[in-house]
């Protein structure tokens, strides 16, 4: 007798790499198509541009996964203009700069340049996001950024510092008063509350039960934030200055956009007190000056003692802030971790005696 045996082989993906494919016809199309109906985790990688194009004109892009293939670009010779914590800046050309980041992780590439399309809609004066590129060994994103040279060169005396800072207020100030009715953007509080979260085996019950009712206090808002607004993600074009550096934009009050200023300018030199000239190229001394003169510009119509008094409570997230990135790196010894911490702890025991609300 003859035995007819038949196999059903089950896809659970299917990934098609186009790195290869110069030219795609419309059998191509159907055929991935076809595969698509079949397995629903069908999706296109390496897809060189005017493949993508294909893929985004014909609509293919918004039923499946379509990736665009990533070019090489080489940064030897390039000016580094810029460094923030997760990657550098290099201009490419007169138009263009691209961020090399220090670790390789795609997906926290593809929200920076999400985020930083979203920030540009919005009105937030920006790089213009373009692709993701091999740098080396790592990963880059590059941005249109005409003619644009560091914040850090320009600002070398009293007078260009105090120009700097008025402008600065006023682009928090038309930041700030952006508002997202969507949850298309992070919200600060609970990202802080996270970090404290975080740190928790550090303190004792009663110092970190109150500062989590401290961070409580502060007012629920949906008004738009940088969150890492400093002198090296601030890039002057002409007579315009120019953010980068999307990574942290969420939403909140605006006492977390300068709690994260007060601690690059200030907090994070707690203990190493040339900590700024190093990651910013200036010294303390500046960057409390620069700090101070921001602050007092955005409050314009604040009196003195009303500036200490929120510069106090802003401090309070700032020292979280440092606490958390300290103690991640505490017992791999890379220096004085274990001394800043042990600060932090102190300063923020100490706070939670003098203060009951962060709210002003």
């Amino acid at each position: 007798p003859i035995i007819s045996l038949s196999f059903i082989i089950v896809l659970e993906s299917v990934i098609f790499d186009l790195d290869k494919l110069d030219y795609i016809s419309s059998s191509g199309l159907r055929f991935i198509l076809k595969c698509k109906k079949e397995v629903e985790n069908t999706k296109v990688i390496n897809c060189k541009p005017d493949i993508y194009e294909i893929f985004t004109i014909t609509g293919f892009s918004e039923m499946m996964s379509v990736e665009k293939g990533i070019r090489s670009v080489s940064i030897e010779g390039c000016q580094k203009i810029g460094e923030g914590f997760y990657g550098e800046i290099y201009r490419l050309d007169p138009e263009t700069i691209v961020k090399v980041y220090k670790v390789n992780d795609r997906q926290m590439i593809e929200k920076e340049i999400k985020l930083a399309k979203k920030a540009l809609v919005l009105g937030i004066p920006t790089a213009i996001p373009y692709d993701i590129v091999k740098v080396g060994d790592t990963l880059g994103a590059v941005f249109e950024l005409l003619e644009a040279e560091s914040i850090v060169h320009i600002i070398d005396c009293e007078e260009k510092l105090d120009d700097f800072a008025k402008k600065c207020s006023v682009i928090l100030k038309d930041m700030h008063q952006i508002t997202i009715e969507d949850d298309s953007l992070p919200k600060r509080k609970e990202v802080v509350m996270g970090w404290l979260k975080e740190c928790e085996r550090l303190f004792s019950k009663e110092v970190f039960d109150k500062l989590m009712n401290l961070l409580n206090t502060i007012p629920d808002s949906n008004h738009l934030l940088h969150c890492d607004f400093h002198v090296k993600n601030i890039m002057a074009q002409k007579n315009e200055l120019l953010l980068v550096d999307m990574e942290s934009l969420s939403v909140g009050h605006p006492i977390f956009e300068f709690a994260s200023m007060y601690a690059t300018y200030h907090a994070y030199s707690c203990v190493d007190k040339e900590n700024t000239d190093k990651f910013l190229g200036m010294s303390l001394e500046s960057t409390n000056q620069l700090f101070d003169k921001i602050f007092t510009y955005y409050y314009d119509s604040k009196t003195e003692e009303e500036l200490e008094d929120i510069k106090q409570k802003l401090s309070t997230i700032s020292y979280i802030q440092v606490l958390r990135i300290r103690a991640k790196y505490m017992d791999r010894g890379y220096g004085m971790e274990k001394e800043e911490v042990e600060f932090c702890l102190k300063y923020l025991e100490d706070i939670t005696k003098q203060l009951n609300t962060l709210e002003y």
